[in-house]
């Protein structure tokens, strides 16, 4: 979290000094293709307040990630979410309100391409956020399981090397591909101790963990007593399959 932090405090100041920097020392040059218009181009933008307009919506897009940063310090689940997603509406929104204040001949243009544009990035996140989002379910069959959703596949029960239940979930060190949300993380990460692993965790303890196949995967339920039922399910069908219990196929691994 603190390095999350560190990023949202980054970007407010960013926001904060570009914002600055092209409404006080009017730097209109830092304007996107502001450069590259003609001089009446140039001239009608200042006049109808749009380099100005543009630092403005800089400036109240770090305040108001500011605002919400305090929520970075409490108990609630979606800081990220929140923190970035208003980010997003805010700043294309605005760029959108901006088209206003394009030059006469541009002007609906600048506002169809503006609009399209929001509506596209909306909702391309909103589909990752879902797919981030969406519940994953262990799924044990006589001599496979499953591990269903974005990132799933099917293993074989035969193939699997160790289990353990674990009470803490060993430090996760870097995302490689996947969905680092503020209540779940899904996908490939890298995780202290084993390295590369496949991660379907919602952050609250246990957690199953399962080498197979040399790959190293966590993973838990919403709650608890979900967690120890996909265990119980998975031990069950080993036995049956192996012919030996879990405990006793890697004397090093002991469930309590």
């Amino acid at each position: 979290m603190g390095i999350l932090i560190g990023i949202q405090l980054i970007v407010i100041i960013l926001f904060s000094l570009l914002g600055w920097a092209i409404r006080s020392p009017k730097n209109y040059w830092l304007i996107s293709g502001f450069v590259t218009r003609s001089m009446t181009e140039q001239e009608e933008l200042i006049k109808n307040g749009y380099p100005k307009k543009t630092g403005s919506l800089l400036i109240y897009t770090g305040i108001g990630m500011l605002i919400l940063l305090p929520l970075a310090f409490t108990s609630f689940p979606f800081v990220i979410e929140v923190q970035f997603g208003f980010m997003l509406i805010f700043l294309m929104g605005g760029f959108v309100y901006l088209s206003k204040f394009e030059v006469s001949g541009k002007r609906k243009r600048s506002f169809w391409i503006s609009s399209t544009l929001f509506v596209v990035v909306l909702g391309f996140v909103s589909v990752l956020t879902y797919l981030g989002y969406e519940k994953y379910d262990l799924i044990v069959k006589d001599e496979e399981f499953e591990v269903t959703g974005l990132y799933g596949e099917v293993w074989q029960l035969e193939e699997i090397e160790k289990v353990e239940l674990m009470e803490d979930m060993p430090e996760v060190t870097w995302k490689i591909n996947g969905f680092g949300l503020s209540t779940m993380s899904k996908g490939q990460f890298k995780v202290k101790g084993y390295g590369k692993s496949l991660l379907f965790i919602h952050k609250e303890a246990p957690y199953i963990y399962i080498r197979v196949n040399d790959q190293h995967i966590f993973l838990n339920g919403e709650n608890p007593g979900e967690t120890k039922k996909w265990y119980d399910d998975l031990s069950k069908n080993i036995d049956e399959v192996t012919g030996h219990k879990i405990s006793s196929l890697h004397p090093e691994t002991q469930i309590h």
